[in-house]
């Protein structure tokens, strides 16, 4: 085909009414269109509408992203139900009109954006790219934004937004999803991911804004606006110095014989983990070296998520093995979470749950308070949080030691505005977690934080050699004086909704009708908990 011949079918594409039958895909289309210019993503959609591929338009153009338990995430790719420029652009036209609303100094106070290093070559979609661009649309509008000038873990976002007293920030991530997706995830001026009504109210917005401003895609504000600082320095100092309040054996840091290998999941997480080792006085972790770089196509592990276990843990594992280190930390993709492997005597590899983690980290937070407090210190006054969905290890340790424990709805987002809450009413918490291994050290950050986490273990780790206990040692040690907790999480992967619904009715209808199952194999099941219906067995109104 000649250029011109190609030009005229372009020219031909953008100005010819659509008729597909369907008034609301011919209207999409005819939008998509108009407002995209990324030549890579339009024309994904030129060659669908070319190939008469209607039904793929439908899915991809007459539905839109909502906020889920970690922001707005999908994949990359061409759609207004897809991360690309237009939508990201979209979504942040949004937010400037909410948070116009919601706060008359914001052109004072400025707007944070991070990103992470994922990235698709055939959508021409990188986190960086979407994060100048999220950058552009409010520096265009006269707003301040601080944008990181490179990649950070995903809780930087949070802690920059409390410490340069932002309105609000944006993280460009899909932590540790497929390398397909990517993800806008949003925290509000006290430092927590947006929950209810903010999200409702943001999409709101977002609908009434969808044709892109005047200078919304002039992406080169980020690098001539007088408006546009980067505050990578500043906040990676104070983050650093902020650890120091969770370090409580630094010189015995420094002599351990210990040795830690870490892994950062072609993610952004070692020159983090590296600088946060030095803050707590250890020779630098082992890196894996084949994933120590970000690499967005995550090529050595199935799927970049180090929940997996061993699975996905080999690298680091083997490397383990190679250079006599006892202790394997694995931070994910945009270093929010962490997991952790130890070796056993009989020369297998122990995997902890979040939930192992968890007991070993509540155990060593209050011990390190206990030992370190000021003589007026109340222990009434100290709070440890997890979600529902979470083991109730923390409750036991609270009851026998006197603190407080708290749950909170899934989502680290409720973790994070309930700590607020607490810390603005003179309270202390310690640690925080959520079984997916997301754990929070202190409150400096208030998102889980995987840097924070990964040096905490290795000091805790440090403490217990002096003693000769092992990490698995010790777990046990806490189940014996607070009582074993053991869980088993998993899923299933299931497309098709009405499969997902007959399961559920089953178990709501499990013997007779509106009766939930009372035992589990040989177990007997002592609540339920149905969010879905409302349903709380544990409650004495019954209600969740």
């Amino acid at each position: 085909m000649s250029e011109n011949a190609e030009g005229d079918l372009n020219s031909n594409l953008l100005h010819s009414p659509y008729h597909t039958g369907d008034p609301q895909l011919d209207t999409a289309i005819e939008q998509w269109l108009r407002w995209d210019k990324n030549p890579k993503t339009k024309e994904q959609i030129e060659n669908l509408i070319r190939n008469g591929m209607n039904k793929e338009l439908r899915d991809r153009l007459c539905c839109r992203m909502t906020f889920g338990t970690a922001g707005l995430r999908s994949a990359m790719g061409a759609g207004f139900c897809y991360i690309n420029d237009l939508t990201v652009i979209q979504s942040t036209q949004g937010m400037y009109k909410y948070l116009e609303r919601c706060f008359s100094d914001f052109k004072q106070r400025g707007f944070v954006v991070g990103y992470d290093t994922r990235g698709q070559v055939t959508s021409s979609c990188s986190s960086q790219r979407l994060a100048e661009l999220t950058a552009a649309v409010l520096l265009a509008k006269d707003v301040p934004v601080y944008l990181f000038s490179r990649y950070v873990p995903t809780p930087f976002v949070p802690y920059a937004v409390q410490e340069l007293r932002a309105v609000a920030g944006v993280m460009i991530t899909a932590s540790h999803n497929r390398k397909e997706d990517n993800g806008y995830k949003v925290y509000w001026e006290n430092g927590a991911q947006i929950t209810s009504p903010h999200d409702k109210e943001i999409l709101k917005c977002i609908e009434e804004c969808v044709e892109p401003w005047h200078g919304s895609w002039n992406d080169n504000l980020v690098n001539t606006s007088p408006l546009k600082r980067d505050p990578l320095q500043d906040i990676c100092r104070r983050y650093m110095e902020d650890l120091k309040k969770i370090c409580f054996y630094r010189e015995l840091n420094s002599q351990t014989t210990l040795k830690f290998v870490h892994s950062s999941f072609h993610g952004v997480g070692h020159d983090y983990v590296q600088l946060a080792f030095q803050v707590f006085g250890f020779k630098p972790p082992i890196p894996v070296p084949e994933q120590k770089d970000p690499d967005p196509d995550f090529s050595t592990v199935k799927c970049p998520n180090p929940e997996e276990g061993e699975s996905v843990l080999e690298l680091s594992l083997r490397l383990a093995e190679k250079e006599n280190a006892r202790v394997v930390l694995a931070t994910d993709p945009d270093a929010d979470r962490l997991a952790v492997a130890e070796l056993q005597e009989n020369g297998n590899w122990k995997v902890f749950t979040g939930n192992e983690l968890a007991a070993l980290f509540g155990w060593w937070m209050f011990d390190c308070w206990r030992k370190n407090k000021s003589r007026n210190a109340d222990v009434k006054n100290i709070y440890m949080l997890a979600t529902t969905v979470s083991s109730k290890i923390l409750k036991a340790i609270a009851l026998k030691e006197g603190f407080h424990f708290e749950e909170t709805l899934p989502g680290f987002k409720w973790i994070g505005s309930r700590i607020k809450n607490l810390l603005e009413n003179g309270k202390e918490v310690l640690f925080s977690f959520e079984e997916s291994i997301g754990f929070l050290c202190g409150t400096s950050v208030l998102d889980k934080d995987g840097v924070s986490a990964a040096v905490v273990v290795a000091e805790m780790a440090s403490y217990l050699e002096t003693v000769n206990i092992t990490l698995t040692q010790q777990l046990i040690k806490i189940y014996e004086k607070y009582g074993y907790h053991l869980s088993k999480t998993s899923y299933f992967l299931c497309y098709d909704p009405p499969t997902i619904k007959s399961i559920f009715e089953r178990l709501r209808n499990f013997d007779s009708p509106k009766e939930y199952p009372k035992f589990c194999g040989t177990f007997a099941i002592l609540h339920i908990r149905d969010v879905t219906t409302g349903y709380d067995s544990s409650q004495p109104n019954k209600k969740s």
